[in-house]
């Protein structure tokens, strides 16, 4: 039977992280096996690892003294695997029945060999389908995503997310979300795993791209489907969560578009962007958004990536 290694990461999820380990328990294993859960705590301070129960599986626990960021703890994780597939799993992502066996045998396929990556139908809080898969962006759709052109007019200014089809059926994309993102873990070892100059944020689009780059493809299935809670880690600090994901942002443009496209994503993001959404606040008069904004802004700024100084 094909093994799988399940990859957590964690930090702050409270009681999210045992809902999710605890619905893995209960995962049915008749065509597949669970080597081992690996959650890479990331200098969690609210007691979420503490208090989790494990005896159930097979598992590891690897707590760091500092948040390494969410690329290198994945990393991390999947160190000294032996499985034939990594599950890279969010804390606050709670899996359905058949959400790892429909998925593991769908690779397992022989017509399957060339898909490296494997995502499945998400469910945000309140029932409705998440969009959780995403194009490749080109220098438009980062632009747009600066600019707020993706959310005026969505038709004519598309972003990277594929926010106009349903999700209803199961398709190859370019890319799923890192949310619940299994890959072969021959894959993601010739890949050198997730780029950990991304702290958090797009190191899984990277991963899927330089994935594409060598021959393999992503693929979505929307025959199974996980709960994704959502309001996650990352909620707890906003103005670090928009600095991270304007970094990397800035960072995946240097690695995987022109010079002169990577150079127009920096300028636009550092100088046009923040106008925007610091007079977007203002007319919405909150005081708490100028707050975060600005302290994003400034995080960003003073901890600017090397190739952007360049």
């Amino acid at each position: 039977m094909p093994s799988l290694d399940v990859v957590i990461v964690n930090w702050n999820a409270g009681e999210k992280l045992q809902c999710c380990i605890s619905s893995i328990a209960t995962t049915r294993q008749e065509s597949f096996r669970i080597n081992r859960i690996v959650v890479v705590d990331n200098a969690s301070s609210d007691g979420s690892i503490e208090r989790l129960q494990t005896e159930a599986l097979a598992s590891v626990i690897i707590s760091n003294p500092t948040n390494r960021g969410f690329a290198a703890a994945c990393n991390q994780g999947a160190g000294g695997s032996t499985a034939d597939y990594l599950l890279f799993l969010n804390p606050d992502v709670v899996p359905e029945p058949g959400s790892l066996e429909v998925p593991t045998a769908f690779m397992q396929r022989l017509e399957n060999a060339h898909i490296g990556i494997c995502g499945i139908q998400l469910l945000k809080s309140n029932g409705e389908i998440a969009r959780s898969c995403a194009r490749f962006p080109k220098t438009r759709h980062l632009l747009a995503m600066a600019i707020g052109l993706d959310r005026l007019s969505p038709g004519c200014f598309p972003g990277a997310a594929l926010e106009a089809w349903d999700h209803q059926e199961s398709r190859a994309v370019d890319h799923v979300i890192g949310a619940f993102f299994l890959v072969r873990r021959s894959l993601f070892v010739s890949l050198g795993g997730f780029d950990e100059r991304f702290f958090v944020y797009l190191e899984d689009l990277d991963f899927s791209y330089r994935a594409m780059q060598s021959g393999w493809s992503s693929y979505y299935l929307a025959t199974v489907r996980a709960s994704h809670i959502g309001g996650g880690c990352s909620e707890q600090v906003k103005a670090a969560r928009l600095a991270y994901s304007l970094r990397s942002r800035i960072l995946y443009a240097y690695k995987h578009l022109s010079p002169m496209s990577a150079i127009a994503v920096l300028l636009v993001t550092t100088f046009v962007e923040p106008v925007i959404r610091l007079s977007r606040a203002v007319v919405r008069g909150s005081f708490a958004e100028i707050a975060e904004v600005s302290d994003g802004y400034w995080r960003l700024w003073k901890n600017a990536t090397p190739s952007a100084r360049r």
